[in-house]
């Protein structure tokens, strides 16, 4: 999901190629996305990131698909209109730079244990906001009804109405780069100065 207008970043670039350690978020997350067992990477774009679709309509395998940018429910309504994408899929947010490939795969087996026999529920990934509060990643929404958890930007959906919630306690889930300081703590994870995993 990569069509955000990314207003509280405050930054020069459209939000998805914000530079993290000198390159692009957008990119870093397909790194991860390219690292995992995920098969098919299509990017939702839209108006308000005209420059994040010309950066990924070079990139091989990921197919972009043009949203209206209304917010996340109605570009993801975008992406489930298309035949092509069937759930249960995976939705990551572009504002994860320390996601990894094998972060994305413990979301899929996690998912894939959880979900068996169950038709195909959605799947949540919160992580505590203590986690975030602990790295210095701002809050910026959380988990209702629970406010002790907030929502990573990872997400399965299913094709059933019932939601089930993983919490993780994984550092490159907790890191969402909607400001300034956020680039900042991501950037010095990324550089050693701490440990992405720690």
């Amino acid at each position: 999901m990569c069509g955000g207008r990314g207003t509280r970043l405050e930054s020069p670039h459209e939000k998805p190629l914000h530079p993290i350690a000198g390159r692009p978020m957008v990119d870093r997350v397909l790194a991860a996305v390219d690292e995992s067992d995920v098969e098919t990477a299509y990017a939702a774009v839209s108006p308000n990131a005209p420059e994040t679709r010309e950066h990924l309509a070079d990139r091989d395998g990921v197919r972009t698909i043009e949203t209206a940018g209304d917010g996340y429910v109605a570009d993801l309504t975008t992406l489930l209109d298309r035949p092509a994408v069937e759930p249960p899929i995976l939705t990551v947010a572009a504002d994860l730079p320390l996601l990894s490939g094998p972060a994305i795969d413990r979301v899929l087996d996690r998912y894939d244990g959880a979900a068996a026999g169950a038709g195909a529920p959605s799947l949540t990934v919160a992580v505590p906001v203590a986690l975030k509060r602990r790295l210095g990643a701002s809050i910026d929404s959380r988990l209702e009804p629970n406010p002790h958890l907030a929502p990573t930007g990872v997400n399965v959906v299913g094709t059933t109405h019932r939601t089930m919630t993983d919490v993780s306690y994984d550092p490159r889930l907790a890191v969402n780069v909607n400001r300034r300081a956020d680039a900042d703590v991501a950037a010095d994870r990324l550089a050693g100065r701490d440990d992405p995993c720690a």
